[in-house]
């Protein structure tokens, strides 16, 4: 199959961007949406021009850093699909498609497509841990969990953090992914010896780092490649008033 490809090319932060156009011959409908990145650059590469940066690591969409934003949605237009899981068998012979980086103040441009997501971490290290001494690991079923508390906890745990949530809400908010982090502790009894101080301190680094606020459009559980849920916003939400009515007592 031929395609055209318009990619955002910027060389650095502080250059000026702007869409190039590839036309791209002999696609093969095998192939993932990076396999055929990795076409188009073997191309470029052969012609003497520059490949086009983009992020990737474990292509299986496990590690979230393959995120392009491809013809208007995060992930591209498969449904709870990660960019390296995303097939060429979506797309159709004669397709124009768009591939661009995302964007948000938070999530400042490196090159091309390529964004740093490390204020992700940054909100990971503000509290997005256990810090209490397990000791060494216990049997399975030594501490009573109920199931649907262990569903949900796991659930919540494969957010893989790749940023499609921010880069799809309006706002650029970063409210399912740090309440998908908060909730994944705040379900399970180990959680809970910190529980006040996380929410609090997760909440207001995410504030810090420039993320936008939540007005609940849904947007970014619709474009979730793990089909993380907005109930955990509202879980995230109650854990932060209970925190805040809990210091405000102990300070009377």
């Amino acid at each position: 199959m031929n395609i055209k490809l318009e990619i955002w090319r910027q060389k650095d932060a502080k250059s000026k961007g702007g869409f190039v156009t590839y036309p791209l011959d002999g696609v093969s409908e095998g192939m993932s949406f990076l396999e055929m990145m990795d076409f188009l650059n073997t191309t470029l590469i052969k012609k003497g021009d520059e490949p086009v940066a983009f992020e990737h690591d474990c292509r299986e969409g496990i590690c979230g850093s393959c995120s392009l934003y491809i013809n208007g949605r995060a992930h591209g237009p498969a449904h709870e699909t990660t960019t390296c899981e995303l097939r060429m068998t979506k797309f159709r012979n004669g397709d124009r498609i768009v591939v661009e980086p995302w964007r948000s103040k938070a999530f400042p441009l490196i090159k091309d497509l390529i964004v740093d997501r490390s204020s992700f971490e940054k909100i990971m290290q503000a509290g997005g841990f256990i810090s209490v001494n397990t000791g060494a690991a216990p049997e399975a079923n030594s501490i009573p969990i109920p199931k649907n508390h262990a569903d949900e906890a796991f659930d919540s745990a494969v957010c893989v953090g790749c940023g499609a949530c921010v880069a799809t809400c309006k706002n650029s908010s970063a409210m399912l992914f740090v309440s998908a982090k908060i909730s994944q502790l705040a379900l399970l009894p180990q959680g809970q010896v910190e529980a006040k101080t996380r929410v609090q301190n997760m909440v207001t680094k995410m504030d810090d780092l420039g993320f936008g606020n939540c007005t609940n459009t849904g947007a970014c559980e619709a474009e979730c490649p793990k089909g993380i849920k907005i109930a955990n916003i509202a879980r995230m939400n109650r854990e932060f008033i209970c925190a805040k009515m809990g210091a405000q007592k102990m300070s009377l």
